[in-house]
């Protein structure tokens, strides 16, 4: 799922200073789930923006719509009312669901109230880790299911580092953070297939993630 953060406010309310009427738009899927960005965060957010500006003498209209999913254009078109009535849109999606907003509605400016971290796993309540970041070009069939790319801190493709010590990490060494070729290593050997490690890799395919530039994926099966 894809995990965000709230901007900090005194951040947020320096973005909509310089509007009158502001409409808080949520998302109700990743950023709901990680109680980031659903109807009751947004309604949160409102209370604490009518309060601040308020205070503050600058009182602003501030509106509240949730959407199902922020980065499909059928869901967005319901808020398009309430986006015709606002100077600014604050959106407490992910950073697609910002773009998709600033495409789908030109005339007005939809600013992020969220900072998105990446794709993660909840691991425990309150607590998401990232565990792949989209590269295009999967080694989980290879590495025992846990990703080299987004869980080494230098996204080693052949081993562990010399730094890694006791399984633990040296970059990361302060918190304890397992290192993932050592876990890549007792994992295939639980499996059986320690192999896989003397198989000499060719180098990845670096150009299917965000370095060879904007990626899209097009199936011509499901298109009209």
């Amino acid at each position: 799922m894809i995990v965000a953060q709230q901007k900090p406010l005194e951040e947020i309310k320096a973005m909509i200073a310089g509007a009158e009427k502001v409409l808080i738009l949520g998302c109700g899927t990743c950023v709901t789930v990680c109680f980031a960005g659903g109807e009751k965060e947004v309604s949160i957010l409102a209370s604490q923006l009518r309060m601040a500006t308020r205070m503050a003498g600058q009182e602003k209209e501030i509106r509240e719509f949730t959407v199902q999913r922020q980065c499909e254009l059928e869901f967005n078109a319901l808020a398009a009312d309430y986006v015709a009535d606002s100077d600014l849109i604050l959106s407490l999606a992910c950073g697609i669901g910002v773009q998709t907003m600033n495409e789908q509605f030109p005339d007005k400016m939809t600013v992020p109230g969220l900072n998105t971290s990446g794709l993660s796993q909840p691991t425990e309540q309150g607590v998401w880790e990232e565990r792949c970041q989209a590269c295009g070009d999967c080694v989980l069939a290879e590495t025992g299911g846990l990703c080299p790319v987004a869980r080494c801190a230098k996204s080693l493709m052949n081993g562990p580092c010399g730094g890694s010590q006791r399984g633990i990490c040296e970059v990361y060494a302060d918190k304890q953070t397992p290192c993932v070729w050592d876990q890549i290593y007792h994992r295939l050997e639980a499996l059986g297939q320690l192999d896989k490690l003397m198989e000499v890799r060719p180098a990845k395919q670096w150009q299917t993630s965000r370095d060879g530039g904007q990626r899209k994926i097009v199936r011509e099966d499901l298109r009209l």
